[in-house]
């Protein structure tokens, strides 16, 4: 390939990168993906949950052909102690609106299908193949070098995960810090269809997402997570790297285990075989992170440009992903067709995220980084759910106690009503 010039080579086979190149091949350039796992997939451990709607805007009805695992009907929010647990659920037929449907979604089967996806509209793609440098001349990027050939290009893309070292190079992006990303680990525990199905009270077809709170992580900002898959839960833990250690100095991956024998969670995967087992760096800070997304010659895009939201009640990557690589393809198309490629010609991109759902929501939740970094939330909020709940709860015959003397000393490990108060108001402010 050595000497090879394309329109836009494409660092990174995952979401934003297969939609670029899916974007740009069936408007008719040459694009070359190059991915360093044995197949777009390989690496991609997300347990994971896609939001379709940016999905559907390109590949109308593509839950019909594409492996997903199962709708998501169900929305389960926990905060757990050792002992006990407070759930809320939502419910609602509008969950099953295509127009708004979620997935669960095993990343080594999903990426591998959009891939092909791009594949059938003219894209080459390259695999088990790491890029080590971004090729320069004249004050712009011209290509890559990967496995010692100089490969070359109008643009070239950059959608290789959070820690993009090629973006960091050459200077747009700066090197993570601890408060920025969280450390996730995952195993995916294989179950029948029918016992998934009758565990957590859906359809076949149908299934659940679950967020928790509190016990799994010992306390430590972080939280347990939980996807219902056709044959098999995808569950585990996600831990602030600037916070490992604060819960009670329980290892990353003891944390799993800890939320896997909690007994609100057992009984759900007993009996289940392990058959993947994975741990990942997962952009937290939102807004907050995003870097330099365009120069002369190069665009970032997914999680390289730090586009992922975690709500605490909900974790969005994947959709803000293809979106974003479907805008960069867009803007690069512009370029093509005035045939500038600078920082100038290339600026259609930022105009193009700053009028979607990416930079909207964004900045709509740019505070919920600063809250869900609160340690209230994960370890003294739990336990006044446990107190409130034991206390309308457990009948023992003996001398019934005011509720608020059973939930008064849990507030005043938070700081007493004012401070939980606070806590409150700064909860619907991020929101």
């Amino acid at each position: 390939m050595s000497e090879e010039k394309f329109d836009v080579i494409i660092v990174g086979g995952g979401l934003a990168g297969s939609a670029a190149a899916y974007t740009l091949a069936k408007a008719g350039l040459e694009v070359l993906v190059i991915e360093r796992g044995n197949y777009c997939g390989a690496k991609n451990m997300t347990g994971g949950r896609l939001y379709g709607h940016s999905l559907e805007k390109m590949i109308p009805n593509f839950a019909e052909t594409a492996p997903v695992e199962r709708k998501i009907i169900k929305e389960r929010v926990t905060m757990a102690t050792g002992t006990g647990a407070m759930t809320i659920e939502y419910g609602s037929n509008k969950l099953k609106d295509p127009s708004c449907a979620s997935y669960s979604v095993l990343r080594s089967k999903f990426d591998k299908w959009f891939a092909e996806q791009g594949e059938a509209q003219g894209a080459m793609y390259v695999t088990g193949i790491r890029v080590d440098k971004l090729l320069q001349k004249d004050g712009r990027v011209c290509g890559v070098l990967a496995a010692g050939d100089e490969l070359y290009s109008d643009v070239v893309l950059l959608a290789d995960g959070v820690n993009s070292i090629l973006a960091q190079q050459i200077g747009m992006k700066k090197e993570l810090s601890p408060h920025q990303v969280a450390v996730g680990v995952k195993e995916v525990i294989g179950l029948d269809e029918k016992t998934v199905s009758d565990r957590f009270g859906v359809l076949p077809g149908e299934g659940a997402a679950w967020l928790v709170a509190g016990d799994p992580t010992g306390g430590a900002v972080g939280g347990g997570f939980l996807y219902t898959d056709k044959e098999s839960v995808s569950i585990g833990t996600v831990v602030t790297l600037s916070d490992i250690g604060s819960g009670g100095n329980i290892k990353v991956p003891d944390m799993v285990e800890r939320f896997k024998s909690n007994p609100v969670i057992a009984p759900l995967i007993e009996g289940g075989k392990l058959l993947e087992y994975s741990a990942h760096l997962v952009p937290e800070a939102g807004y907050k992170m995003i870097p330099e997304l365009v120069w002369n010659g190069v665009l970032i895009a997914g999680d390289a440009a730090g586009f992922v939201m975690n709500l605490g009640y909900t974790i969005r990557g994947m959709d803000l992903a293809i979106e974003s690589g479907r805008l960069a393809a867009e803007a690069i198309l512009k370029a093509k067709e005035k045939g500038d490629f600078s920082m100038n010609g290339l600026s259609a991109y930022l105009t193009l995220l700053e009028n979607s759902f990416i930079m909207r929501d964004l900045r709509h939740y740019q505070n919920m980084p600063s809250l869900m970094s609160t340690p209230q939330l994960f370890n003294e909020l739990p336990a006044v759910a446990d107190a409130l709940m034991r206390g309308l709860f457990v009948v023992d015959g003996k001398t019934p106690v005011k509720l608020i003397k059973t939930i008064v000393p849990a507030i005043n490990k938070i700081g007493g009503f004012i401070e939980a108060g606070k806590l409150g108001i700064k909860a619907v402010g991020a929101m």
